[in-house]
């Protein structure tokens, strides 16, 4: 039965690409994100950072990264990361992941979260490709056991992850060529078990207004969404375009309502609003 009032909502940002220059229209774009979600998100559980925090994974980076997150810390909900390929891919894996852990408040590339009763599960790359994410056979059987702590229940389970997985959503088609997860299949295999998960990417900057943002997974495999981009966006013409996106997401006990959110202009995307209906018996 709908209630008026949703159980739980949370913020999905991605791709806000920090730079060490307080002034770059990626910094200041992150900035005027968590100003936006302060102002409209009274009751957010969190904000989930579907990756590519950094633009390449310099300590500097990071210090602008928490110099933007304490000035606007009053109000502002607990943010959660996904590692990205710009984070670890574009130096020494070591180096870069060894940042990545000590700044984001995790020491794996994988993580999991029970917030108010709903299971959350970030995965990442264990390998510092410079586009591709590699998950470890570890990690995949890590996650089919959290995925299986929830199996029985009918609410949503959500996953990030930055690559998308091939021919889903907007920027992942073959010919876009931004997927990019080394197991592709494998990890299709263990979604298609669970179709009640909601797994939300990043990646491919695709801008909202996009074909494709929803990939339907049905009775068959997990629901995904392109979550676009905070720093700047790409179109289905394989343009660059200034702009600055993500999702609010509020769950209900029969659906989840997916909200497209234009940080630049302070407004509703029409285009991007996404119902996931959710089995209630």
């Amino acid at each position: 039965m709908s209630t008026d009032k949703p159980v739980i909502s949370f913020q999905v940002i991605t791709d806000t690409h920090v730079t060490i220059d307080s002034e770059h229209v990626h910094n200041v774009n992150f900035d005027r994100s968590l100003k936006d979600i302060i102002q409209h998100a009274d009751n957010s559980c969190g904000i989930m950072h579907a990756g590519d925090i950094t633009d390449h994974g310099h300590p500097e980076e990071y210090m602008e990264l928490h110099r933007i997150i304490a000035e606007n810390k009053e109000g502002l909900p607990n943010i959660r990361f996904t590692l990205g390929n710009h984070d670890v891919g574009l130096g020494d894996w070591q180096a870069r992941s060894s940042l990545y852990f000590k700044n984001c408040g995790t020491n794996s590339p994988y993580h999991d979260h029970w917030i108010d009763g709903y299971h959350f599960i970030f995965l990442g790359t264990e390998k510092g490709l410079r586009l591709h994410c590699d998950l470890s056979p570890v990690q995949l059987q890590w996650l089919e056991e959290k995925l299986a702590e929830q199996a029985s229940a009918h609410q949503p389970i959500f996953l990030f992850l930055h690559q998308p997985l091939l021919n889903t959503v907007a920027g992942s088609m073959e010919e876009q060529e931004w997927y990019g997860v080394v197991q592709d299949e494998e990890l299709r295999q263990i979604l298609s078990r669970y179709p009640q998960a909601i797994l939300f990417t990043g990646h491919t900057h695709w801008e909202l207004e996009a074909k494709a943002i929803m990939f339907e997974g049905g009775d068959h495999m997990a629901t995904c969404f392109n979550a676009a981009s905070t720093a700047y966006l790409w179109t289905d013409e394989d343009e660059h375009k200034d702009g600055s996106q993500g999702f609010y997401v509020d769950v209900y006990e029969d659906r989840v309502l997916v909200k497209g959110r234009d940080f630049a202009e302070g407004k509703w995307i029409e285009a991007a609003q996404f119902v996931v209906p959710l089995k209630t018996s």
